[in-house]
C-alpha cells in the first residue's frame, strides 16, 4: 500500500486566528476601508469594540496580512493576503494537526464519517479524474519535451 501523500510544508501557508478570519473576511470584500468600516460590518453578527477591531488590524498589518495606506489622519487597510492562501493555510493546519498532513486518511474519513450526497460524490470522481487526465497531459508533454 502506497504511503499517504502529505501536504508539502515549503509553500507558505497563512495561519489567521477566528477573530483574523472575520476581519479578512470584511476586507477582501470592502478594500480599502477603514477600521470603522470593518467594526461596522462585524457589529451585525457580534458586537466588537472599535478599539479591539483596529488594534487586532494593526497587528495583523505588523503580521504582514494587511497594508495600511495613510490619507491625512485617515488610514485604509488592503489585504497582502489572498483568499486562495488563508484557505491553504486553515486547511494545512487541520490536516497536519487531525491527519499528519496526509490527505489519504482525510479523505477516507470524510468519506466514511461525514458522509456523501451521490451530488457530491460525483463531483468528486470527476475532479480526480480531470486531475489525473491534466497530470497525464503534463507527463506526456514533459517527456516528449525532453525526446527532442
Amino acid at each position: 500500500m502506497p504511503k499517504p501523500r502529505a501536504i508539502n510544508p515549503e509553500i507558505n501557508a497563512v495561519e489567521l486566528t477566528e477573530a483574523e478570519w472575520e476581519i479578512m473576511k470584511v476586507v477582501w470584500e470592502k478594500e480599502p476601508c477603514a477600521a470603522g468600516t470593518v467594526q461596522e460590518t462585524l457589529a451585525k453578527s457580534r458586537d466588537r469594540a472599535y478599539s479591539t477591531v483596529k488594534t487586532t488590524m494593526d497587528r495583523m498589518a505588523d503580521k504582514g496580512f494587511l497594508e495600511i495606506e495613510r490619507i491625512r489622519n485617515l488610514q485604509l487597510f488592503k489585504s497582502c493576503i489572498s483568499e486562495v492562501d488563508a484557505r491553504r493555510g486553515e486547511f494545512r493546519r487541520m490536516l497536519k494537526r487531525a491527519f499528519d498532513g496526509a490527505l489519504t486518511p482525510m479523505m477516507q474519513f470524510l468519506i466514511e464519517h461525514e458522509g456523501l450526497s451521490k451530488e457530491e460524490a460525483s463531483q468528486l470522481r470527476m475532479l480526480v479524474e480531470k486531475q489525473n487526465t491534466g497530470g497525464a497531459r503534463k507527463e506526456k508533454a514533459k517527456n516528449e519535451s525532453s525526446n527532442r
